[in-house]
């Protein structure tokens, strides 16, 4: 009988630890999930530089959970609207490489573009909006893309020839 109740108790704890094993993944995307949700309201504050640092902490500590992509391209988000262009950029791009599933993609590419273009660089910046047009046509940043093209600088084009006269050559 003595052995038969630690046997019991032996099963008991290792059902118990298997129901805590099981809880705890919930409990860890729980605890994931608020400090994302802290994190975006100090984003949807226009605290940009707290948001930051926010979504880095993030990655450092659930770089592998399903809000991963989420937050690297907030943390984008974050440097663009502080003007660190170029840290936006390599941030954006991050995440088109990294993350090939993520419901990201279309506004990472669409944000490379607007990217280039407040760095100048309309060839790279009409590349990216005409990536987002034909990768995600019927996105929201699809249409972006296209008002984006139809705003940007016409390219250097060909010089029209000069008519003279009676366009008669001499």
């Amino acid at each position: 009988m003595k052995m038969l109740m630690t046997v019991l108790s032996g099963v008991a704890a290792m059902l118990l630890s298997l129901n805590l094993a099981l809880a705890a993944p919930s409990n860890r995307q729980d605890a994931t999930r608020h400090l994302y949700d802290r994190v975006m309201e100090e984003y949807k504050h226009r605290d940009y530089e707290a948001a930051l640092a926010g979504f880095r902490l993030f990655l450092e500590l659930h770089g592998q959970s399903s809000l991963a992509a989420n937050a690297q391209y907030w943390m984008g988000e974050c440097q663009y609207r502080l003007g660190r262009y170029k840290e936006a950029l390599k941030t954006f791009y991050h995440v088109v490489s990294y993350y090939p599933l993520s419901p990201k993609l279309a506004a990472s590419t669409l944000k490379i573009g607007q990217t280039y273009t407040r760095l100048k660089d309309h060839e790279k910046a009409r590349t990216m909006y005409e990536r987002v047009i034909d990768e995600y046509p019927e996105s929201p940043e699809a249409e972006l893309a296209r008002k984006a093209l139809d705003a940007a600088p016409v390219r250097d084009a060909e010089p029209a020839p000069q008519l003279t006269g009676n366009g008669l050559s001499d």
